[in-house]
Parts: C-alpha cells; structure tokens; sequence
C-alpha cells in the first residue's frame, strides 16, 4: 500500500505541478507538505489533508488508499 506522501507526489504529478504549485494552491506550508512528501510525517492532521485533497481536485479518499 502507497504512504499518504507517495500518493500526494503521484496525483501532484499526474497534475504536473510543482511542490510550490501545491503550496499555493492549498495553503499547506512548504516544510509540512515537503515532510510528508518524504515521508517523514506518517499521519498528517486531517486538516493538512482536506487542503491538499483539495487543491489536488481529489477526495480525501483517495489521497489515503
């Protein structure tokens, strides 16, 4: 099974966006988002993860399988 950072690169890159473009686009700082990218934050706050869900036009759901 894919770690919650692993599926926030595939869908972010399925978007072809950058780090940076997600940092704007969901309001999540660029040192969390980067933490869980490399997944050094196993379980990011449910909040961290409606925003980026968001701005990735995907459900929470997803973001989690």
């Amino acid at each position: 099974m894919a770690t919650i950072g692993e599926n926030i690169k595939k869908y972010r890159n399925k978007l072809g966006i950058t780090q940076d473009d997600l940092v704007r686009k969901s309001g999540v700082k660029h040192t969390t988002l980067t933490k869980i990218e490399g997944d050094f934050v196993q379980k990011p706050s449910v909040q961290v993860i409606a925003k980026i869900a968001k701005a990735l036009n995907i459900t929470i759901e997803e973001l989690l399988k």
